[in-house]
This record gives C-alpha cells, structure tokens and sequence, in this order.
C-alpha cells in the first residue's frame, strides 16, 4: 500500500502533524460532482424526443394550417443546492476541521453544478459560515469562520441547532432541490423528542439528507445513544466521515438515490 493510500484509510484523529497537512492537501483536490434535475418547465430542442404541440401548430398557422415542420422540446435542467450543517462540538473537533477544508474545496470548486454551496456549523448555537468559505485561502477562510463561530470545541445542542436552522434559513437555501450533508456523531443529551421532531422536518424540507458520522468507522458500532437513535429515521444515507476515503466515497451517495449506506442495517437494530 502506497503513503497517499494508507493515508486515504486513515482515521483523522490519529494522523501526525506532518499527516494532517498532507491530507489536507488531498482534500483540497477532491471533487463532489452532482447531476442536474429535470424540472416541470420546457424550451425548445433539437432533440425529437419529445413534440412541442404548440409551437407546431403556431409554425403551421404561419403557413396557411400546412404542417411542415415539427418542432421539438426537452425539459429544463438546473442545479441544486448544497448545504451542509457542521458539528464543532469537542467530540467533533478534530473532524469537522478536516471536513469544513473538503467542504471549502467543493465551494470553490468551479464546474461541479452546484448552483450554490451554504456552510453552517453548531455546538450550543448555530452560525452561517458561508461568506467566510468563499475566500480562496482555504486557511484564511477556517481561521474567520473559527472567529465567529464561538461555540468551536463546546458542547452540543443538536435539536435546538436543527431548530433555528428549520426556523431561520431552510426556506431561504433548501430551494432548488437542495441536498443536506448533515456531520454529526449524534451525542447530544439534550430532548430527544425535538430533536427527532426537527431531523423530521429538516428532511422534509429537502431532496436529500445524508448524514456523516465518524463513529461509524468502529466494527462493533451499534445505535445506543438517544440522539442517533432520534436522527437515524429520518435521513436518506449514513455514511462513516472519519477519513478521505469516506469523503471520496461521499459521491455515491450524493449522485444514487439508492444508496442508503448503513441506514437501513442499523434501523434493523433499532427496531429488532
């Protein structure tokens, strides 16, 4: 196994100094690329999938009813948003820095389709760090947004977090089919009940939620805390978010509707 493969597989938490800054190098070259939804709304085409009955007709009023040319249309496509709500609580330090420099990739990242990217982190409150991770140095953006969110290395509130987010920006940036990257380990011991009631709504309100978790990287893992067991119902994927192999891997499950990682195994759990 090769340096740059060992260090694709390895846990973020246990990399050295000299490890973390080449793997940050890795994750400022790595891609999140997305297909673009087909929308309702129709234009004009070359391709002869598909007659647009109207503009026929309205061509051949124009020569005395005498239809000579079909013309064609094709649906409209656009992109989606990408939002992304952080965990930088203690137990979340040292991933979420590594995270938010992939997250800062994608946002820079010109070709990917994505119409815009939104950046929030919580512990005990929510912050919108989306403005900060439009500058360009990736190290210049962390250091602003660490600035203002000062609740990095605290504790966690993740229901009241999803709260504020559900009752302050979802109907401003879950548009346009929007999918939500939701990092978290889920350790929150705050009401389980808001919590499950906001993961509910945060789910309905988007095209996809895809929940990353770095505990999921233990072989024994097993859904026993409150919170997990409140969010796992209501996302679309569970997927490890441990290391760089787990964020490359983080495309599937954002372009396969399918793909449900370890959700569906884990809710079996959960109810068996």
């Amino acid at each position: 196994m090769s340096s740059e493969e060992r260090l694709k597989t390895l846990d973020f938490e246990q990399m050295s100094a000299a490890e973390i800054a080449e793997a940050k190098r890795m994750l400022a070259k790595l891609s999140l690329p997305v297909q673009p939804l087909k929308t309702r709304r129709t234009a004009p085409s070359t391709l002869t999938a598909r007659i647009d009955a109207r503009r026929t007709l309205r061509e051949a009023m124009r020569h005395g009813g005498e239809l000579t040319t079909l013309k064609y249309k094709a649906p409209v496509t656009r992109w989606p948003n990408l939002v992304v709500l952080c965990d930088i609580s203690g137990s979340m330090a040292d991933y979420s820095r590594m995270v938010l420099h992939f997250v800062h990739a994608v946002a820079n990242r010109k070709g990917q389709g994505w119409a815009k990217v939104h950046a929030f982190t919580f512990g005990t409150r929510l912050t919108n760090i989306t403005r900060h991770l439009r500058a360009r140095d990736v190290d210049a953006a962390l250091k602003a947004a660490g600035s203002e969110a000062q609740d990095w290395s605290g504790g966690t509130r993740i229901g009241q977090s999803l709260h504020t987010f559900n009752r302050d920006w979802s109907r401003r940036v879950l548009g346009q089919g929007a999918v939500v990257l939701l990092i978290t380990d889920g350790l929150d011991r705050d009401d389980a009940a808001l919590l499950r009631h906001e993961t509910e709504r945060l789910h309905l309100s988007c095209r996809r939620l895809i929940w990353l978790n770095p505990l999921l990287r233990w072989t024994g893992f097993a859904p026993r805390a409150q919170g997990i067991r409140a969010i796992l119902p209501h996302v679309d994927s569970f997927r490890a978010g441990h290391s760089i192999g787990s964020l490359e891997a983080l495309g599937r499950a954002v372009s396969e509707p399918s793909d449900h990682g370890e959700r569906d195994r884990l809710l079996a759990q959960i109810r068996g």
